[in-house]
């Protein structure tokens, strides 16, 4: 057994065998065969080992003559390493004495022996690691027959290990059969961590170089709690960890009770809880759980999810859906963000510092034709629904009136031709760059609404990549200056009278919720997920008591003493709460 700690970026549990995926991964079909299977599966095994030597015989002729001999040399040490005696009399033991399948125990070997090259402090051998997964790759492909399995169409339970998921892999996992996920490198705020938080799985990110200590088909917990990942558990921490998943769906079940009150303070104050969805199908989970409406649909997932840009048809009857499920609720709807850790598939991103670069509302600006489409799309849907729309990114007046001068373009085109849309649709932006907040006493005068990013804002604040787990502990939305800017962005909204909420993950997370209700916020959009428990919270404090917390924070100088007396807030709240 062995215990990895990572980062966790959704809560739960998850128990199952693992899929590990590297560049190439490979699904390991079973881990054991029968008895008296074992002389077929030696055959089957033998057989892909042949065909891998006769494939790298060929790449070695190949490349020595182009290039000459000496470059063929990688390809003749690959060979040796196949057909060492020792590595076949050791996949024969462990088909033949533990019953292993031949896929199995290719992997559990060759991964052992990538890791003692891994650990070697000479820089040159510890690369021949990579020439030994390179051979792992190879067998499995001539025993399993095919390349890598796609996340979306597996067909059994189970936990994904990888170095690294982007969005678009994450919003395209199979949501009945991906329990859960583990990656190498990633941080708490970056986008796969939310899109995991979307889909209610448990997942822990940034646990560093492990994928060559698993093998496929091995025994895997995840705890999405407290970033804990557990390989070959033994039966009795299995056991405790059923326990706490059982525990866990009885939590849910209680706060499920809590679905059709309203997000209401003790002392009468009404809160409007939204949802956070990518998809369209996200919305049952949402009134599921008794949202208020959609605080922010993030439609570039709409984009990720597919090989091919949707058109404006496809966009329109994804709006239209979202809105006529809502049912009158609101609905508001955020522009492209793409670009940064979102990029299209085959799009090539070579920007050096992405998240400074092209992306969101600047991608938009500098690619009409791709904007306006979207555009059309919202204010087709408009009239089956109560839908918003709002601007991600701003951080200048010029782009916000740039994007609402278009916005007002798209809508002369649609009255031209004779199209419903509703022309008094309220427009927001997002306050996710300081910049915005500097300036926030003049976007206030020209928005009908503001939604607070603090996902993008604590990173931009902080001058912390939120994808870098090195930098991890440093991306906090305890830290004073960030709550210092969003107090002056409530502050400023109220003052003005327009709607404010807050949509980052901070608002999912129950420590802040006496904090940001003290700051005076009186709208939060959250993952479905988390609705029942920051229900939970609003319907068991008051504002005056929120409002002393609130004081009491703004005076406290560094990130942990906010998380600790916040933490302590809500124990007091809950004294019996783990949280």
């Amino acid at each position: 057994m062995q215990r990895l700690q990572g980062i966790a970026v959704s809560p739960g549990v998850a128990i199952g065998e693992a899929l590990v995926m590297g560049n190439e991964g490979f699904r390991i079909p079973r881990r054991f065969v029968t008895r008296d299977a074992v002389e077929t599966e030696l055959d089957r095994l033998h057989h892909a080992l042949a065909s891998s030597a006769e494939q790298i015989e060929r790449n070695r002729d190949a490349i020595a003559h182009e290039l000459g001999r000496q470059y063929a040399a990688i390809f003749e040490a690959h060979l040796t390493m196949l057909r060492d005696a020792r590595l076949v009399d050791e996949l024969d033991q462990l088909i033949r004495e533990r019953q292993y399948s031949p896929e199995y125990a290719v992997s559990r070997v060759l991964r052992r022996y990538a890791k003692v090259f891994q650990q070697l402090d000479n820089s040159l051998m510890a690369e021949r690691a990579n020439d030994i997964f390179d051979i792992e790759q190879r067998i499995l492909s001539n025993l399993v027959g095919r390349r890598r399995e796609e996340f979306s169409k597996l067909e059994s339970p189970v936990l994904i290990l990888a170095h690294n998921l982007t969005p678009s892999e994450t919003a395209n996992l199979s949501r009945e059969f991906v329990r859960g996920f583990v990656t190498e490198i990633g941080g708490a705020g970056s986008h796969t961590a939310i899109v995991a938080e979307a889909l209610a799985i448990p997942a822990v990110v940034g646990v560093g170089n492990f994928l060559a200590d698993v093998s496929g088909g091995d025994m895997v917990i995840i705890d999405g709690n407290q970033g804990l990942v557990i390989l070959r558990p033994d039966e009795e921490t299995i056991a405790r960890y059923r326990q706490e998943a059982e525990a866990g769906r009885t939590r849910a079940e209680q706060l499920g009770q809590l679905r059709d009150l309203p997000a209401q303070t003790l002392d009468g104050t009404r809160i409007d809880l939204f949802g956070n969805i990518e998809f369209p199908n996200e919305v049952p989970a949402c009134l599921e759980r008794g949202a208020d409406g959609i605080g922010l649909f993030r439609t570039e997932f709409l984009y990720l999810g597919s090989e091919f840009a949707p058109n404006e048809q496809d966009q329109f009857e994804a709006y239209k859906s979202v809105a006529e499920q809502m049912q009158g609720r609101p609905v508001t709807i955020r522009t492209l963000d793409l670009g940064a850790d979102k990029v299209m598939p085959g799009r090539p991103d070579d920007e050096k510092n992405p998240f400074l670069g092209l992306r969101s509302i600047r991608l938009s600006l500098r690619n009409l034709p791709l904007f306006r489409t979207q555009l059309k799309a919202i204010l087709r849907a408009s009239p089956y629904g109560k839908l918003r729309i709002m601007f991600p990114l701003i951080s200048t007046i010029m782009e916000l009136r740039q994007a609402r001068m278009i916005l007002s373009d798209v809508m002369e085109d649609l009255d031209e031709h004779g199209v419903q849309f509703d022309r008094n649709m309220p427009v927001g932006m997002m306050v996710e760059v300081p910049a915005a907040v500097i300036m926030i006493d003049r976007f206030v005068e020209e928005v009908d609404f503001l939604s607070i990013g603090t996902n993008d804002l604590i990173q931009y604040t902080l001058a912390v990549d939120r994808s870098n787990k090195d930098v991890a502990n440093l991306y906090t939305g305890s830290d004073p200056a960030v709550l210092k800017l969003i107090d002056m962005a409530v502050t400023a909204a109220n003052k003005a009278q327009i709607p404010v909420e807050l949509c980052g993950q901070m608002s999912g997370n129950p420590i802040y919720t006496m904090l940001l209700l003290g700051m005076g916020l009186r709208q939060m959009s959250v993952a479905p997920a988390a609705i029942p428990e920051i229900k939970k919270v609003i319907r068991s404090v008051n504002i005056a008591q929120c409002e002393v917390v609130a004081k009491k924070v703004m005076h406290l100088e560094n990130a942990r003493d906010v998380k600790s007396y916040l933490k302590d807030e809500l124990n007091r709240l809950f004294p019996t709460d783990e949280s």
